[in-house]
């Protein structure tokens, strides 16, 4: 029976294996880009908004999230190198992912999976993406279900009344 109420549980609040970020590191990430900004080389100014942007979209807070997405869109187009684009359009679809768009999320690792075909944590991410989508569509049928079976209900007991 409790592995009945396990597997319940797990299908309905879902685990991720994607790791949560704290405030700390977000401070800790927003001094390094100020101090970069102070006279640093471009490299490790962007190096420090890479990790400031893996931060923000691994945050718990909607608003990091959304924060680092923005960050990671306006310095797509920067850098020409596949490794660096690779790198930030998966942080983009894990960002995608914290904020529940799972279309944009699956398009964007689609991209990463164009530049290197084996990356483990894209494939892992976009078996976790289809997951969650199936499992929304069918929390979905079982709402709609159960809506058309509650009206079914009504409209029978209102025609027994009738008759």
């Amino acid at each position: 029976m409790d592995k009945i109420i396990e597997s319940i549980g797990s299908f309905f609040g879902g685990s991720d294996q994607i790791p949560w970020c704290d405030r700390d590191v977000i401070a800790g990430c927003e001094r390094e880009v100020a101090d970069a900004s102070n006279g640093d080389s471009e490299e490790r100014k962007s190096e420090s908004i890479m990790r400031l942007s893996w931060a923000l979209v691994h945050s718990r807070q909607p608003e990091d999230v959304q924060r680092g997405i923005a960050m990671l869109e306006t310095s797509l187009g920067n850098n020409t190198s596949p490794l660096h684009q690779r790198e930030k359009l998966y942080l983009l679809a894990v960002g995608y992912y914290r904020s529940s768009d799972y279309s944009k999320c699956r398009m964007l690792l689609d991209q990463c999976l164009e530049i290197a075909p084996d990356w483990r944590q894209a494939l892992s991410l976009k078996k976790t993406v289809e997951d969650r989508i199936a499992k929304d569509g069918i929390i979905g049928i079982g709402i709609t279900t159960a809506a058309v079976g509650l009206i079914a209900g009504g409209l029978a007991a209102a025609f027994a009344r009738r008759g």
